[in-house]
């Protein structure tokens, strides 16, 4: 149980950082337009890319000994330097969510921008096969086990981003929500730092 629960924990804590993908479901959620398609794929994008960088790993690290070390490492850095970002967009940061400013699309063009945000993101990658793959190998033998805890994590997040967004409305009309948001982020993703180079 401790490798989904792992699993789960990582893949919300990097899938609550707040990017293009996150911003365009919460928008949609806002505006009620196609929220169950924009979710399913985002979440069944993720799930795809969780299952090709565990599997990946599984088989290259039992190749190349070395490369899991490379990777925590590594996957520490990126955490490290992207919970640094969320900090300085704490600080700068004048945002707001207005969802009135966007048209209502078609669902096969409101699909395409979603695909786009999700498969032309380079974090995407990273975040699912680099990092959930590299972080997976602590769990020998229990690897799809983590996955399902990351990908569990994804198909929950979007769904409840997308439904939720309406609760939401009056809170990202100010700066200052996305500026809490952004420094829980950043703790968030210091912490799992810590925790990839401590164990």
């Amino acid at each position: 149980m401790d490798a989904s629960l792992a699993g789960f924990s990582l893949g919300f804590s990097l899938i609550l950082a707040i990017g293009s993908q996150n911003a365009f479901v919460l928008r949609q959620g806002l505006c009620r337009e196609h929220v169950f398609w924009v979710c399913f794929v985002c979440a069944l994008s993720d799930a795809l890319l969780i299952l090709a960088g565990v599997s990946g790993f599984a088989v290259m690290i039992r190749q190349l000994p070395w490369l899991g070390a490379a990777m925590r490492y590594g996957g520490a850095a990126f955490l490290i330097w992207y919970g640094a970002r969320s900090f300085l967009a704490a600080l700068h940061s004048s945002a707001v969510l207005d969802p009135s400013n966007a048209e209502p699309r078609p669902l096969l063009a409101t699909l395409g921008v979603c695909l786009a945000f999700t498969w032309l993101n380079p974090h995407v990658y990273l975040d699912t096969v680099m990092l959930i793959g590299s972080v997976s190998t602590q769990f020998h033998g229990r690897e799809m086990q983590f996955a399902t805890g990351a990908m569990t994590a994804s198909f929950l997040f979007f769904f409840a981003l997308g439904y939720g967004a309406a609760l939401l409305r009056q809170v990202f009309a100010r700066p200052r929500a996305w500026q809490v948001l952004e420094v829980v982020i950043g703790v968030t993703m210091l912490a799992i730092a810590a925790k990839l180079l401590l164990g």
